[in-house]
C-alpha cells in the first residue's frame, strides 16, 4: 500500500533524527539499498528492507520545499537545504537530489549547529589567521568531495565576521551554515536557485554591493573562474574551493577551465592574483569509532611558485612547496608523518594517502 505524504514525511524525519543522534555526516537514500548512514567515515545500514524506488520520490518530496519540487523531474541535479526541529533546536541539512538508472536519490549532509572551532576542525588557528587577513587576492580550498572544504570556508568567514568592520557576501549552494549578525559587519547570504541564478551572477553583481570580501561556494566553470580573477584583482579577497586532490591541481584545474589559447594570459592573471591553496583530506582515525582527521597541503604563492604558474611548470610549483616551510608552506606528506607519529591516525593510512609513500616508511624497513 502506498503511504501518505504525512507517512513518508515521518519516515524520512526520522532517519534524520537518527542521523543527528548518531553524529552522522550524510544519509543516503538510494533504491535497492536500505537506508545509510556514514558516521566518521563508514558507512552503516539502518534498516533491514532495501528501498525502493517509490518510497524514495515519496520521502523526497516531503521533505524537499515547494520551489524545488516542482523542478525534480526537470533538472536531474538539484540542491537545497532543509530545517528540522531536532530536541527543540533547529537543525539544517544540505539536500542533494539526483537520478540513478532513472530512479530519483538523495544525499543529505548533516550541517552542525555552530560552525565548528578549528580546533575541532584539526585546522591550524595560525594558518586561518594568515588566509583571512590577506588583504585581497584569491584563496582557493581544494579537497575531493566530502574533504570539509565548505566548513573551511564557513569557519574563515566567521572569523572575519566577528573581528567586524567587513562587508562580506557569501554566494552558496545550497546556504548551509548561518552566520551571525555582528553590529559592525555586514554580512549576506546568497543562494544559487533562491537569490540568485548562479556563482558567476552572485560574483559579477555582488562586485557591485561594495564587499570586501566574497565567499563562492565552488568555482567549477570558466565564467565563474574569470569573474574571481577580475574581483580578486581589483582589491577583493575571494574565498572559494575546487574539486581536485592536491594544491598543483588547483592551479591546472583552473587554467583548463579556459580555451588553449587563453591558458597563457590566464597563468599571468593567476599568479599575480592566487595568494594560497589549501588542500585538504579527511582521514580514518587510529581509535576505531573516532571523528575523522584532517589532513592538509599548504601552498603560499611566493616568487619560485609564481614564477611555476606563469610558465606551467607544475613540477616546479611541486619543488616549490616542499622547500617552501620558511614560507608557511608544507606538503600533504609533511603533515601525514606529524598525524602518524602523534597516533592520530595509523602508519598504514599514511602510507595510503602519501604522494611518495616510501618517505614515510622507516629507515630499517627500507634497507630490507
Amino acid at each position: 500500500m502506498t503511504e501518505t505524504v504525512e507517512q513518508s514525511y515521518t519516515r524520512i524525519t526520522t532517519l534524520m533524527h537518527q542521523a543527528v543522534d548518531r553524529e552522522a555526516s550524510d544519509l543516503h537514500l538510494v533504491p535497492g539499498h536500505s537506508a545509510t548512514l556514514r558516521v566518521h567515515g563508514r558507512l552503516l545500514s539502518v534498516g533491514d528492507e532495501p528501498l525502493n524506488s517509490v518510497e524514495v520520490r515519496h520521502m523526497v518530496e516531503s521533505i524537499v520545499p515547494e520551489a524545488v519540487r516542482v523542478r525534480l523531474d526537470s533538472q536531474k541535479n538539484l540542491d537545497c537545504s532543509i530545517a528540522l526541529s531536532h530536541e527543540g533546536q533547529d537543525r539544517r541539512f544540505r539536500a542533494n537530489v539526483f537520478y540513478s538508472q532513472g530512479e530519483m536519490c538523495v544525499c543529505l549532509r548533516v550541517v552542525p549547529v555552530e560552525i565548528p572551532t578549528f580546533d575541532w576542525m584539526g585546522f591550524p588557528q595560525a594558518l586561518a589567521e594568515r588566509l583571512v587577513h590577506l588583504t585581497n587576492g584569491l584563496v582557493i580550498i581544494t579537497g575531493v568531495t566530502g574533504s570539509g572544504k565548505t566548513t573551511t570556508l564557513a569557519a574563515l568567514v566567521n572569523v572575519l565576521n566577528r573581528e567586524g568592520a567587513s562587508r562580506i557576501i557569501t554566494v552558496e549552494e545550497p546556504v548551509e551554515y548561518l552566520h551571525a549578525r555582528v553590529s559592525s559587519t555586514m554580512i549576506t547570504q546568497r543562494e544559487v536557485g533562491r537569490d540568485v541564478d548562479s556563482f558567476y551572477d552572485g560574483l559579477k553583481y555582488g562586485l557591485r554591493q561594495d564587499p570586501d570580501v566574497i565567499q563562492v561556494g565552488e568555482i567549477r566553470d570558466r565564467e565563474t573562474a574569470r569573474m574571481a580573477l577580475s574581483a580578486a584583482e581589483t582589491g577583493h579577497l575571494i574565498l572559494t574551493t575546487m574539486h581536485t586532490k592536491d594544491a598543483k591541481g588547483a592551479v591546472t584545474r583552473f587554467v583548463d577551465l579556459f580555451p588553449h589559447e587563453a591558458a597563457d594570459d590566464v597563468r599571468v592573471q593567476l599568479s599575480l592574483s592566487l595568494r594560497a591553496v589549501i588542500s585538504q583530506h579527511l582521514l580514518p582515525a587510529a581509535g576505531a569509532g573516532d571523528k575523522r582527521v584532517l589532513a592538509l597541503e599548504v601552498m603560499f604563492v611566493n616568487q619560485p611558485v609564481r614564477i611555476g604558474i606563469r610558465f606551467g611548470n607544475i613540477d616546479s610549483i611541486e619543488s616549490a612547496i616542499q622547500t617552501g616551510k620558511r614560507d608557511g608552506m608544507m606538503t600533504l606528506d609533511e603533515h601525514l608523518g606529524q598525524l602518524s607519529k602523534s597516533g592520530r591516525i595509523s602508519h598504514e593510512t599514511a602510507l595510503r594517502f602519501a604522494k611518495d609513500p616510501d618517505a614515510l616508511r622507516p629507515v630499517a624497513s627500507k634497507r630490507k
